[in-house]
């Protein structure tokens, strides 16, 4: 029932998403749409919060307008939902009474000016307190002025009107404690508009197959983790797998450099349920400025931009992410950088996994050595694992994942796995299906030596390799052809000779009838 419900409510809103989408292009009516939802979902929780509250009183949250002792008993109501939930809305502000009110007496009322005050408003009601930094400027990309939604204010109004109002008609359920429904939901709009982004995508989403090997990979023999952190978060899409793998995660952390992206993952963090005091995501450049320096988590995640550039200075060299290694990553390959500093923020008892270019298994100069670092000095690397090309929106390039543990159970070799033939071509993406996913962790999580599949190899192999990972060094997916019958290609051969000479023969006579040269 829960997957029906699920997907009914998934088209809902694509369709209703596909009002704006004549409008203007991918990234703003995502924007829009996104942040409409979220809106609607912030309405929703003020409502049954408050509505329980007023429960013993016998009121409504809606009969407290209209209250003689309105003013008392909004204040209480504030004080306990900005704890609670982070933020307050009055009754008058909720998202079904803007809606009405757009759609009263049947006519195109104006409400954009409204609407604009209620979503200042609510980061307003969280200044000064704890969920301040988690709620501000939330709504920054919701530009209600922008000359996308129209041409004059009432284009803009009417449209806006009319994708609340079909919002406004869609049960979120969210009385239903034990569904994510909506949190889900919102993550499959997420996807749809990364399918549709282009190179974009990849600033904001990690595909779904692929964020649930990193979670499953790092939550290995785990039901509960102490923490998780993703230093280049984008949406949140990869720290929220996570917390699918467990029981519970009792803390969330991410950095995301990009300000439209972090908005966006603090909206789904908040769309799944995640309390404000339970997330600490932070809008800075992770290599340059991080800021989570000093604390240590116990999974790591990333899915960082491939190959990015970075200030590389000397002034690094002084930094402990850095400063044991004796080198920098390239300013050109940010690659090893963002290694380096998961590595620095790793847990001795915990697990990272991180998506990267192929290059880093086999690059040299700076990246050779600290490549060789990782292996010969703190021997941490425990797999890497070769994933199929053109699996990643905006990029064909084939990619691996390298799992690394400070502690590991396995120190003296390091499993290969190369599940780079194991996809499903699905238009013009390849897709890892369930039974490839579930085939890697399977053969990581029992450390399987499969012919042509996976590898595990002694560190005195790798040695021998000159600390070179490249895949095929050590899972030999070699396919003989089959042998080759020369006698019968000579046979062949014969018969097409004579065959051949026949067809001469034939053109020789008509030409010789129709008295023309033979063109031989």
């Amino acid at each position: 029932m829960a997957a029906e419900q699920k997907q009914k409510l998934e088209q809902q809103l694509w369709n209703i998403a596909n009002t704006l989408r004549g409008k203007m292009d991918a990234d703003d009516f995502r924007d829009y749409i996104l942040g409409f939802i979220f809106y609607k979902y912030l309405s929703t929780k003020m409502d049954l919060y408050a509505n329980t509250i007023l429960k013993p009183d016998g009121l409504t949250f809606q009969e407290v307008e209209n209250h003689p002792q309105k003013e008392m008993y909004l204040e209480e109501i504030k004080q306990l939902s900005i704890d609670k939930l982070g933020f307050f809305l009055e009754p008058s502000e909720l998202f079904s009474e803007i809606t009405k009110r757009g759609n009263a007496g049947g006519k195109n009322n104006f409400i954009l000016g409204d609407l604009s005050k209620v979503l200042t408003h609510i980061e307003q009601s969280t200044m000064g307190t704890e969920s301040e930094e988690d709620f501000g400027n939330l709504f920054s990309d919701l530009d209600l002025t922008s000359h996308k939604l129209g041409k004059s204010e009432n284009d803009k109004n009417e449209l806006i009107v009319k994708v609340l109002a079909h919002l406004d008609e869609i049960d979120f359920d969210l009385e239903n404690s034990d569904s994510d429904v909506l949190g889900d939901a919102y993550e499959y709009l997420i996807g749809k508009f990364a399918s549709g982004a282009g190179k974009k995508a990849g600033e904001f989403y990690t595909p779904q197959q692929v964020s649930s090997i990193l979670a499953q990979l790092v939550t290995v023999g785990k039901d509960k983790l102490k923490s998780v952190y993703d230093p280049t978060c984008g949406s949140g899409s990869l720290l929220l797998r996570v917390a699918k793998e467990v029981k519970t995660v009792s803390e969330f952390y991410g950095q995301e450099m990009n300000p439209t992206t972090y908005n966006l993952c603090r909206m789904n963090m908040i769309m799944h349920d995640v309390h404000y005091k339970r997330f600490d995501i932070k809008n800075e450049d992770t290599l340059e400025r991080p800021q989570h320096y000093d604390k240590r988590f116990e999974a790591i995640v990333a899915n960082p931009p491939f190959s990015a550039k970075w200030s590389a200075s000397p002034l690094f060299m002084s930094d402990d992410r850095f400063s044991a290694y004796g080198k920098l990553a390239p300013s050109s390959k940010a690659d090893f950088a963002f290694v380096q500093h998961m590595v620095h923020q790793l847990d001795d008892n915990g697990t990272m996994a991180i998506v990267l270019p192929h290059g880093v298994l086999f690059r040299g100069a700076a990246e050779g050595h600290i490549r060789e670092y990782l292996i010969k000095e703190k021997n941490y690397l425990d797999a890497v694992i070769g994933l199929p090309a053109n699996i990643f929106y905006g990029t064909s390039i084939p990619t691996c994942i390298l799992v690394l543990k400070k502690k590991r159970e396995s120190p003296n070799d390091i499993l290969f796995i190369d599940a780079s033939q194991n996809f499903e071509k699905v238009k013009t993406q390849n897709e890892l299906r369930k039974e490839d996913v579930d085939k890697i962790i399977d053969t990581y999580a029992k450390r399987k030596n499969e012919v042509k599949y996976s590898h595990i190899a002694l560190l005195s192999e790798v040695v021998t390799n000159d600390y070179n990972l490249n895949i095929p060094r050590y899972v030999d997916t070699f396919e003989e052809e089959d042998a080759v019958d020369l006698k019968a290609i000579t046979t062949e051969l014969r018969e097409l000779e004579l065959l051949g000479k026949n067809t001469d023969a034939t053109i020789a006579d008509f030409c010789a009838e129709l008295g023309i040269e033979t063109p031989f």
